[in-house]
């Protein structure tokens, strides 16, 4: 077999193992994407439009603020504002992972920064920790939710109206639960408890005393806060090895 047979079947191997961690990522997001898709169409979008939003912003908090925002016909400033303030948080995700992925090219460094989200930010920065992040990888991981993405944001467009009331069925809980075992999986690295505990007392005093979507930002601030006040080796504590396994 030639060497560049070799790297081929390299590079697909490493794209489907990243597409792989994605799945649970599709099953939890999915039915956000059909709903965001119902609810954009029913506050005066086309299925051409709510599709396109979801290609060129991917992301879904900040999309479904957008789109409610657009329905109430707030002044664009305020909702560019509050779309800013729910994806701060992307602001710390790319100063983290971009250590790892500084010796990409600049154009490979522009796709990986628009396709992160809150769990690609988990998977690069797992892999990190073991060595170099391969672009194929990180991109196999990404695309496997960008895709279905986009997709089912157009058949929620499409069938909005067969969707049943997402609470009655509990499907609100399932981002949140995902997400959830995206922080335990750091919960061996320095700080982890008290930064989280920070972050989650000021989120709530925040939704409770400025509302959404302030919180958001609010609670990652104040951990990064304690962060910087109190430094790493006061915890005694290693970095986390996760249970991801095979990463690149």
């Amino acid at each position: 077999m030639s060497v560049d047979a070799v790297s081929q079947r390299s590079e697909a191997g490493a794209f489907w193992r990243g597409a792989r961690l994605s799945i649970p990522v599709i099953v939890a997001s999915g039915p956000f994407a059909m709903l965001f898709g119902a609810i954009a169409v029913d506050n005066g979008f086309s299925v051409f439009e709510a599709t396109l939003m979801s290609a060129a912003v991917f992301g879904g908090a900040s999309q479904m603020v957008g789109i409610e925002l657009f329905g109430h016909h707030v002044a664009p400033w305020l909702i560019v504002l509050s779309i800013f303030a729910v994806n701060f948080r992307h602001v710390l995700y790319s100063a983290a992972v971009g250590r790892h992925l500084a010796h990409w090219p600049l154009a490979q460094q522009a796709a990986a920064y628009f396709l992160l989200t809150d769990p690609q930010y988990a998977f690069a920065e797992s892999a990190g920790q073991k060595g170099k992040v391969s672009f194929v990888w990180y991109m196999g991981a990404a695309l496997a939710v960008y895709v279905p993405w986009v997709l089912l944001t157009a058949a929620g467009a499409l069938f909005g109206k067969l969707i049943p009331d997402t609470k009655a069925l509990g499907v609100d809980f399932l981002l949140p639960i995902y997400f959830l075992g995206l922080v335990m999986d750091f919960r061996k690295r320095p700080l982890w408890l008290p930064i989280v505990a920070v972050s989650a007392v000021a989120s709530i005093l925040a939704y409770k005393l400025v509302g959404s979507p302030w919180h958001v930002s609010l609670g990652a601030l104040a951990g990064v806060a304690l962060a910087v006040i109190l430094p790493p080796h006061h915890s005694g504590v290693g970095v986390a090895e996760t249970d991801i396994e095979k990463l690149p």
